[in-house]
């Protein structure tokens, strides 16, 4: 199978997780293709000033790969900053949230698995 970037459109929200700023998101594969396993594989930008605040899995793990920029990965409550080639893990029962700094847009993967 092969999805074409031409059939994914992104989708824009706003304070996302209580977050602030908008966060565009582009659904990579959609809950079906995990076959039970997981429920999110996104591209997701984030413009300087922009998050996705502090929030908590349960039964899964979130993990984060950043692309491009640098942000403030907030890890169970200490913040510690990420940069392109990072990978952030969020575990079941922990929390996590992001914020983009700098100049330059973040991009990010982000997968989510079920535990």
């Amino acid at each position: 199978m092969i999805k074409k970037n031409t059939s994914m459109k992104p989708a824009t929200t706003q304070n996302s997780h209580d977050g602030k700023g908008e966060v565009t998101r582009i659904k990579l594969l959609e809950e079906a293709d995990f076959l039970g396993k997981g429920r999110l594989f996104n591209s997701m930008e984030l413009e300087p000033g922009s998050s996705i605040g502090l929030h908590e899995h349960k039964g899964e793990q979130e993990i984060y790969y950043i692309m491009q920029g640098k942000a403030m990965y907030n890890d169970n409550g200490t913040v510690r900053p990420v940069e392109a080639g990072d990978v952030t893990i969020c575990p079941s029962g922990e929390s996590h949230g992001i914020e983009a700094i700098g100049d330059e847009t973040l991009k990010v993967i982000a997968l989510i698995l079920f535990t």
